[in-house]
């Protein structure tokens, strides 16, 4: 067999780039790692370094979170603690005031009492027979009784006549009446003579005037003054209305005390 017939036979130059490949994993393994390799690492480490320090910083946001509620418990015991304190300072206070004004009102009655007592009447005994007892008065006489009735009577009868003296005030009030007729022929001149006519003990008319309504209708605006005890808003109107040819309606327009 010639060279050529075995160059022939082989088939190596078509597995080259096989064997190029092999031939550099080789040499790559033989250097150490690729760049490629060694970049890859190095985002890797990168990757594992930016997960190790958001751990980290996760778990200190959680301490501190903690910690922060931990004080905010704490200022609102403090503040807790401050408003008992106010609440027992001022139970402290009302419970002194109530004991001083009980220690007062257990003092005042008996002080009264000895100031409303009335005198003892002092008996003074003469000497004198052991056998006379008809000459000593033991409960006083009822002479000195009888007096002190009398004394007593004339204070109340001075004081009652000094009351009287005094003038008694009288309660009064100003009223403003609107009168209103039936129509714009009714004479106003006798429907205000009607209206004066009412008189009554406790009762004084005053000024008056007309005042237009609508439609050529005035209506008759007038004050008096009248006491309380006696004269009411009820009964004036009630005898006023009784003029019924002239008066269709009586109103209050002011009421006022004096």
């Amino acid at each position: 067999m010639s060279g050529l017939q075995c160059l022939a036979s082989e088939n190596i130059w078509f597995d080259k780039r096989c064997y190029d490949e092999a031939e550099k994993c080789f040499y790559e393994g033989a250097n150490g790692p690729s760049t490629q390799e060694r970049e890859v690492n190095g985002i890797l480490q990168d990757i594992a370094k930016s997960r190790q320090n958001i751990l980290q910083s996760l778990n200190g946001s959680s301490s501190r979170a903690g910690d922060q509620e931990l004080v905010s418990r704490m200022k609102s015991l403090e503040l807790e603690n401050q408003t008992l304190h106010k609440v027992v300072e001022e139970m402290r206070a009302a419970l002194q005031k109530l004991e001083s004004r009980v220690a007062g009102l257990e003092k005042s009655p008996a002080a009264v009492t000895c100031a409303k007592a009335a005198p003892v009447k002092q008996v003074k005994v003469e000497n004198g027979d052991d056998d006379d007892d008809d000459d000593v008065d033991l409960f006083g006489s009822d002479d000195d009784d009888e007096e002190a009735e009398r004394i007593k009577q004339e204070r109340l009868d001075a004081y009652a006549a000094k009351k009287s003296k005094k003038p008694t005030l009288i309660a009064k009030s100003s009223i403003l009446l609107d009168v209103k007729p039936w129509d714009d022929e009714t004479d106003m001149g006798k429907l205000e003579e009607c209206v004066r006519s009412v008189q009554m003990d406790g009762l004084l008319w005053g000024a008056s005037k007309l005042l237009p309504v609508g439609y050529g209708i005035k209506k008759l605006q007038i004050n008096c003054v009248v006491e309380d005890d006696k004269v009411g808003t009820d009964i004036l109107e009630e005898e006023i209305t009784k003029f019924e040819d002239y008066i269709q309606s009586i109103d209050v327009a002011a009421f006022n005390k004096i």
